[in-house]
């Protein structure tokens, strides 16, 4: 299906659930009940693999700095770390400027939302109604950051069909002319699907052809079981122009309450984000910097980080099987399983809570209507395998047992 100017939301979905947390609503919906058996959660993508070794040590040695203003652009050190680990990890056309292609951020999801009110000011005006778009299932920050950017969110739809990615081919020249900026996620959540260089290449064409920003969420690039997946910043030329990526080390270093990650990427962009930051955004606290600097510069605590995550996809490839069109992910700790055979994922989510004690998120609850009525989400359900092997094993086999 093509993505025309007039694929969006449905006009009254501003006062819809649809626009509402999914976990939020997930609450509400399993408020009245109680769970069948212990509860395990694989709702939230929140890891729970034990907190690296130097955190305590490094926060310790340089608690004063809590008494400190810090500048909003982030540390010296920190920004050179993260310049440094950019370098190494991807195959970069040049090392990026620590002091001008680099911005600290509070965690990935400030960023994103943030980023998109930088976009409309980078990009300027756009023929007709300005428009940002996202793919669909989405991390809900995306849609949030489309509205507060004043831009008509475009929802493309991510299914079996495209691998999981949005269809560039699908996306008429008059949306794209209009577009402020595009947000991608690879890894996606929830499906894992991974944007090969080919992908990044063509939809940095489209930025430069029509103007738009890439918004590269890459914050799961560094929770994968076999290839290493790529950077948007790879494709993104010598000068990184319309190209911004952003990270965290919430998932790289399982410190989702550290709350730091960074954009990297074009520089006039980053300029204008930092200034907009300057007066909207709290700054990241210098001792967390420093933690993050360490982070970035070790390793060894994210290949254990990787290892503890295969042994778990292989309990999901031995106990899951071929059922409900489980693939092991490319990448992330999400698996997305296609439950549609045995009922909507409502009913499905709510079946496994009250029978088995498990307490997954519906598919639809992350996606967004297509205009015609198609929620690319609905019948699957997604599991965060965050929980320690023996619980993910226990909560798999109870999932099983329970829809068969």
């Amino acid at each position: 299906m093509a993505i025309t100017a007039s694929s969006r939301a449905p006009q009254d979905s501003g006062s819809s659930d649809s626009e509402r947390s999914p976990f939020v609503r997930l609450n509400e919906l399993l408020a009245p009940h109680q769970p069948g058996k212990p509860l395990i959660t694989l709702a939230v993508g929140e890891p729970q693999h034990p907190v690296p070794d130097f955190v305590g040590p490094v926060l310790a040695k340089h608690i004063a700095d809590f008494g400190r203003y810090p500048a909003n652009k982030g540390t010296d050190p920190f920004r050179t770390a993260a310049g440094a680990w950019l370098s190494s990890r991807f195959k970069l056309p040049r090392p990026l400027d620590p002091e001008n292609e680099i911005l600290v951020l509070n965690g990935s999801r400030e960023g994103l939302f943030l980023a998109a009110i930088a976009a409309a000011r980078y990009v300027g005006p756009r023929p007709g109604k300005p428009a940002i778009l996202m793919p669909n299932p989405f991390y809900p920050v995306y849609g949030a950051g489309a509205r507060a950017a004043a831009c008509e969110p475009v929802y493309l739809p991510t299914t079996v069909e495209n691998g999981f990615l949005p269809d560039l081919d699908a996306i008429d020249e008059a949306t794209l002319a209009r577009t402020v900026a595009f947000y991608l996620a690879s890894p996606a959540n929830p499906q894992g699907s991974v944007a090969k260089p080919d992908y990044f290449r063509r939809l940095k064409q489209l930025a430069d052809r029509y103007g738009f920003v890439i918004l590269s969420d890459e914050c799961y690039s560094e929770i994968y079981t076999r290839e290493a997946p790529g950077s948007a910043l790879e494709c993104a030329g010598p000068d990184f122009t319309r190209v911004v990526a952003f990270q965290s080390l919430s998932k790289r270093s399982n410190l989702p309450g550290l709350r730091v990650g960074f954009a990297a990427g074009d520089k006039r962009f980053i300029g204008m984000f930092l200034e907009l930051r300057n007066i909207a955004a709290p700054q990241v606290p210098v001792p967390l910097q420093h933690v993050a600097t360490v982070a970035y510069g070790d390793e060894a605590h994210v290949e254990e980080n990787r290892r503890l995550y295969r042994i778990k996809f292989d309990l999901a490839d031995q106990i899951i099987g071929d059922r409900y069109g489980y693939r092991r992910p490319d990448a992330g700790f999400c698996v997305w399983l296609n439950t549609s055979a045995l009922g909507d994922d409502v009913s499905i989510t709510l079946r496994l809570f009250k029978e088995a004690g498990v307490r997954v998120v519906p598919g639809s609850y992350l996606a967004r209507l297509q205009p015609d009525g198609f929620n690319p989400g609905a019948g699957f359900i997604r599991l965060a395998l965050v929980q320690d092997g023996e619980t993910t094993a226990q909560a798999l086999h109870r999932l099983v047992e329970t829809l068969g």
